[in-house]
């Protein structure tokens, strides 16, 4: 009857472990106010929140573009906000014409202007397509903060990178849609007071 019960509070405590790790590092707080600083700065100077992710961090990206164009907490005006890749015919053209690895660069070249923030999620931090549009995103100087797992992998070195403490994808990307939980929030909320 309840085979599944210690398997299912295994993965209960795991979650709060990692997140609790997040509570406990000021760091990783300081991260996070400031990128809530920087959506403030960005959507109030005229910019836009562009994201980007792969697989289930392509389905975040896509979420959390979601809350600042709808709605969070409360009804409001949309704020800019758009997720790479969701133009499909886009995304294949690029990648049949340049390769998978440009399909985020390319859009991001053709759309990113002064005072828009660039928040890349890549769990690895490894994905060539993640640190080409990182690299288009420096070149244009738009600011850069990107979620990430414990390493922050090879994007870590590039731009701000808030690293999650924590080594498994389910962990990591649990903690990433958090922070974005947090951010529209507090940016929603700050926005529109």
């Amino acid at each position: 009857m309840n085979k599944f019960l210690d398997s299912i509070k295994k993965e209960i405590v795991d979650s709060i472990s990692t997140k609790d790790l997040i509570l406990g590092n000021n760091e990783l707080i300081n991260q996070i106010q400031l990128l809530i600083d920087s959506c403030l700065f960005s959507l109030s100077n005229g910019g836009k929140i562009i994201f980007a992710g792969n697989g289930g961090s392509f389905a975040d990206a896509q979420h959390l573009s979601a809350e600042f164009t709808s709605r969070f907490m409360f009804d409001r005006n949309p704020l800019p906000s758009i997720a790479l890749g969701t133009n499909s015919s886009a995304m294949s053209a690029i990648g049949n014409d340049y390769g998978y690895e440009k399909v985020f660069s390319r859009e991001l070249d053709s759309i990113a202007k002064d005072n828009d923030l660039f928040i890349p999620i890549s769990t690895s931090g490894n994905s060539k397509n993640i640190i080409n549009a990182i690299e288009i995103a420096m070149n244009k100087k738009i600011k850069v903060i990107a979620l990430s797992g414990s390493s922050g992998g090879l994007i870590k070195p590039l731009c701000e990178c808030i690293c999650i403490p924590s080594n498994n994808t389910a962990r990591i990307q649990e903690s990433h849609i958090m922070i974005g939980h947090i951010i529209c929030g507090i940016v929603e909320a700050e926005f529109f007071k």
